[in-house]
């Protein structure tokens, strides 16, 4: 528990402030390169079912599994190595670090992330964002059932949460409505998805990419909030 502050900036990892699509691509690249393309693919087909079961992707548990599936299969055990020494801080987004240090000045900043409890802390550690915040960084199985311990770790007059996913931008919104403003950056399979945009309610901010906000101070942001839809005033009728 920290105590209140006027804004807490929460900021979302993987395609927000980290190319997450691009490490996908290095992994398929090097699974290719050493297991073959069979094997490459047969692990994205697993992690593709851990990510149906958790709602986040699980690489050390889809490796773990493709290695019960192929026992004898020596070279799966470079694919951990890989994973944990990849250079992650090479994929971060241009000016990201920048954008944590410009919003820090305007309130309390917290990397808010879904994944495991091995290679997400890693990713971050080796990428520069824990380090960046100070270690606020809160790593959740599902962050949009997670607002209640959120609030109570950090306590703020209102919330900016900034995000690549619009189903977790309209969860945020219909819980928090004006006390949140959300901002999609255009960034990753997910931002560019038309069917869950138009599935959700529009975030209150979009921008083409993370390094806009350097443009926003706290006070800009917090008058970008709207209310949830659901909760918006509805014009009168008129004769």
């Amino acid at each position: 528990m920290t105590a209140a502050t006027e804004t807490v900036f929460l900021l979302d990892a993987d395609n927000t402030l980290l190319d997450n699509d691009r490490v996908q691509r290095d992994l398929r690249a090097y699974l290719a390169r050493e297991l073959g393309a069979g094997c490459r693919d047969r692990y994205v087909a697993i992690l593709a079912e851990l990510w149906d079961e958790l709602g986040y992707r699980d690489y050390l548990g889809a490796l773990q599994r493709y290695r019960i599936q192929h026992p004898h299969d020596v070279n799966v055990v470079k694919v951990s190595s890989w994973l944990v020494d990849y250079p992650f801080a090479k994929r971060l987004y241009p000016r990201a670090l920048d954008v944590i240090a410009h919003l820090r000045t305007h309130g309390r900043t917290v990397i808010l992330t879904d994944g495991d409890v091995v290679f997400q802390p890693r990713k971050l550690e080796r990428s520069g964002l824990w380090q960046a915040v100070g270690g606020h960084a809160l790593i959740y199985i599902h962050k949009e059932i997670e607002l209640e311990d959120i609030e109570r770790r950090y306590p703020a007059a209102h919330y900016v949460f900034v995000d690549d996913k619009p189903r977790l931008l309209d969860a945020f919104k219909k819980e928090w409505g004006a006390r949140v403003t959300t901002v999609l950056p255009r960034q990753g399979q997910y931002a560019n998805d038309r069917k869950a945009m138009s599935a959700n309610q529009p975030p209150d901010l979009k921008i083409e990419r993370i390094a806009d906000l350097l443009r926003f101070d706290a006070a800009g942001l917090a008058a970008a909030a709207q209310p949830n839809e659901a909760d918006a005033p509805r014009p009168s009728a008129t004769n």
